[in-house]
C-alpha cells in the first residue's frame, strides 16, 4: 500500500529530478481522473483559483476552507497512487493548521502565497507550514510562492526581481522545499532565479507568452504548472461548443468520450 510518506518522498524527487516535472493542475473528480489516466502524468496539482470557480466563488480565500480542503480530498481519492499538490492559497490565516489539514486528506505538497507581505510575516508563514508537516511526519513539499512579479505595477523590473530573489533565499531557508513565481518571466529573469537559488528549486506557471519548456529544463527549473489556465483550456472548449450549436453546428469531429 503506497502511503501518504510515500507519496511525499515520491513528489520530492520528482521536484529534485534532472527532468523538469510538469503538472497540468486539476479542480474536480472527472479531470482528476482524466489527467491522472494520461500517459505521462506524474503528479496532480489543484487550482485555488480553479476550485473556488467550479464552487461559485471568486478566488482569494473566498471559499470556506472546509470546502476547499473537502474538494482536495476528492481530488486526491480519485488521484490514486499519484501524488497530489495542493494550493492553500495564503493559508486562511492558519498556514501550519491548513497545512495539517491538507495532509490529512492526502495533500503531500502545498503551494502557500506570500501576497507580498512584509517578509518577516511570510516567512513565519512559511516557518509555521513547514513545522505542521514535520509534525505530521510527511516530507511534504512547501512551493513557497511569491507574488512579487504578479503584483509588480510600475516597479522598476530589476527591483522587482532582486526582491523575489530575496524572497527566495529567506523561504528556502525557512525550510520550503522549492520556490513558485508565478507571473510572465522572460529567459533572463527566470536564469538569475535559477543561479541565485540553485536548480530545481524554481517552480514556475505555464502561461500564454511564457518561456518553451525545454527551454525552462535547460535552465535548471523545477516545475511547471499551469494554474487556472487548464479549467479556463476547458471551458474555452465549452464555450465554443455552446457557440458552434447556436450556428447549426454540433461536436468537434475529434471529440473523446472521457467520462
Amino acid at each position: 500500500m503506497v502511503t501518504t510518506a510515500d507519496k511525499a518522498a515520491t513528489l520530492q524527487k520528482l521536484h529534485s529530478d534532472s527532468e523538469l516535472l510538469l503538472v497540468v493542475n486539476v479542480w474536480d473528480a472527472i479531470t482528476a481522473k482524466v489527467v491522472a489516466e494520461t500517459e505521462g502524468t506524474k503528479a496532480l496539482a489543484t487550482p485555488s483559483h480553479g476550485i473556488a470557480a467550479s464552487h461559485g466563488y471568486d478566488d482569494g480565500e473566498n471559499i470556506p476552507r472546509d470546502e476547499m480542503i473537502e474538494a482536495i480530498g476528492l481530488i486526491v481519492r480519485t488521484a490514486g497512487d499519484l501524488p497530489v499538490t495542493a494550493d492553500l492559497e495564503s493559508g486562511y490565516g492558519d498556514p501550519g493548521g491548513t497545512v495539517a489539514r491538507a495532509i490529512g486528506v492526502g495533500a503531500v505538497g502545498a503551494n502557500l502565497e506570500d501576497k507580498v507581505a512584509p517578509l518577516a510575516d511570510a516567512v513565519k508563514a512559511v516557518e509555521a507550514a513547514v513545522a505542521a508537516a514535520e509534525k505530521e511526519g510527511v516530507p511534504f513539499v512547501l512551493n513557497a510562492r511569491t507574488d512579487a512579479f504578479l503584483k509588480a505595477g510600475d516597479k522598476d523590473p530589476e527591483e522587482v526581481l532582486t526582491d523575489a530573489i530575496a524572497r527566495g533565499k529567506a523561504y528556502l531557508d525557512a525550510g520550503a522545499s522549492n520556490f513558485f513565481v508565478p507571473g510572465k518571466l522572460d529567459e533572463t529573469q527566470v536564469g538569475r532565479l535559477v543561479e541565485a537559488l540553485g536548480e530545481r528549486k524554481v517552480n514556475l506557471i505555464g502561461i500564454p507568452g511564457s518561456i518553451p519548456l525545454a527551454r525552462a529544463q535547460e535552465l535548471g527549473v523545477s516545475r511547471v504548472s499551469y494554474g487556472p489556465w487548464s479549467q479556463n483550456v476547458a471551458l474555452t472548449a465549452l464555450a465554443k461548443l455552446a457557440e458552434d450549436v447556436y450556428a447549426g453546428g454540433g461536436l468537434p469531429a475529434d471529440t473523446r468520450k472521457l467520462n
